[in-house]
């Protein structure tokens, strides 16, 4: 027999702390990079009868770590109308030297806290000065994007843009937990959110771009999250040609979303983004515009969920059963 640790959306929200997982993110980065992590294929497999959806499987480990990861994914459209998240997450952690399981936990949440840091790392070291953030998406993860780069940064507005009204509620979330030192709102049209920022993020689930590449500012920094597959697309040709430098967390998988395939960006034009935390890559003038492609990796979802494993032991956090 053997304790696990089961630890619910409330237990790993009490854990988790956005200045503390930064750097984790920042170790699995570079780690990644350097190719010195499990990464094996992403099984996934369509589901359900009535309402179909795809299962995936994200198995990672980080060398050195005493734990690995496998986080079990579901992604159904048919949710919305059900009243629950499109995307469902369970995680299972691991003992690296035993194979003995350690934690069950929910990883909605680990998912977009992990994600959010990208933003937040990015904006850290490419951003120029203060951070004006435009957002284009009003989701759980344009508010974590926003979360992390507040933690990330100095963070002075946020414009916030979505095609719904939801943008109202997504910035009025914001204001509240951003309290008076940043001024959030929403607005009315992609230029709006655009004008004036220095960072500019896209967390949506569009197939066509969001905003035009010719609005962007010099010294912009593009940070792109929600493309992950062939048929999705933020950005526009446009945007990649102004770009000096394309960035993308997995380089590989990156050149196959609509973003870059569109724009005709190859892999091999991509750089890693673990370069630039290893100093090797970055901003060279102020006026450039750099493109962040990122499509995530299981990478960090081992980081983050060990991470949190290790608070929850000293916090005697969660449930345990014996298995």
């Amino acid at each position: 027999m053997t304790e696990l640790r089961v630890l619910s959306d409330d237990d790993v929200a009490s854990l988790l702390s956005l200045p503390a997982l930064l750097p984790e993110i920042e170790r699995a980065f570079v780690k990644q990079g350097r190719g010195e992590v499990e990464r094996p294929p992403r099984p996934h497999y369509p589901v359900g009868t009535e309402t179909p959806g795809t299962a995936l499987a994200m198995p990672a480990y980080v060398h050195g770590d005493p734990t690995y990861a496998t986080k079990l994914a579901a992604v159904h459209g048919g949710n919305r109308e059900r009243g629950i998240p499109t995307v469902n997450a369970q995680l299972a952690l691991t003992d690296a030297e035993t194979g003995r399981p350690l934690s069950y936990m929910a990883a909605n949440r680990i998912t977009n806290a992990r994600t959010g840091c990208i933003g937040g790392l990015s904006a850290r070291e490419l951003a120029t000065g203060s951070v004006r953030l435009g957002v284009f998406g009003a989701g759980a993860q344009a508010r974590w994007q926003t979360r992390a780069i507040d933690a990330a940064t100095d963070l002075e507005r946020v414009r916030v843009y979505s095609p719904s009204d939801s943008r109202e509620a997504c910035a009025a979330d914001l204001r509240e937990e951003l309290g008076g030192g940043v001024d959030v709102s929403a607005v009315d049209s992609p230029a709006a959110a655009v004008a004036g920022s220095n960072v500019v993020v896209t967390a949506t689930t569009s197939e066509t771009p969001v905003f035009e590449g010719s609005a962007l500012e010099p010294g912009t920094l593009v940070v792109a999250v929600g493309a992950f597959t062939a048929e999705m697309r933020e950005l526009d040709a446009e945007t990649m040609a102004r770009a000096a430098t394309v960035f993308a967390d997995v380089p590989a998988e990156a050149a196959e979303v609509g973003d870059t395939a569109e724009a005709g960006v190859e892999e091999s034009e991509l750089r890693p983004l673990s370069a630039v935390f290893e100093g090797d890559a970055g901003r060279d003038s102020p006026d450039e515009i750099l493109v962040v492609e990122s499509v995530g990796s299981a990478v960090l979802d081992a980081a983050t969920a060990g991470h949190l494993y290790e608070r929850a032991e000293r916090a005697e956090a969660g449930v345990v059963v014996t298995l």
